[in-house]
């Protein structure tokens, strides 16, 4: 429902954009879009800072360094 809710008020709003003139309902819809492309960046590095705190990316030179220090000492 919310997704025919979504397209129903999309439409709406490019019949009112058409009828305000190609040059205000232009800068209207750029606006939209712009905004909607920045808040789902935003998001993005949202949930990427999140996740980066709950699993750290692993160094894998640090580890192979370290099994290699590993086997050294049991020699």
């Amino acid at each position: 429902m919310y997704l025919l809710l979504c397209i129903i008020l999309s439409a709406i709003l490019g019949y009112v954009l058409l009828m305000m003139g190609p040059l205000v309902g232009g800068i209207i819809a750029f606006a939209i879009v712009v905004g909607c492309m920045f808040r789902g960046l935003y998001l993005l590095n949202n949930i990427h800072k999140r996740i980066s705190t709950l699993a750290p990316s692993k160094d894998r030179v640090k580890e192979a360094y370290d099994q290699y220090i590993k086997e050294q000492e049991k020699t």
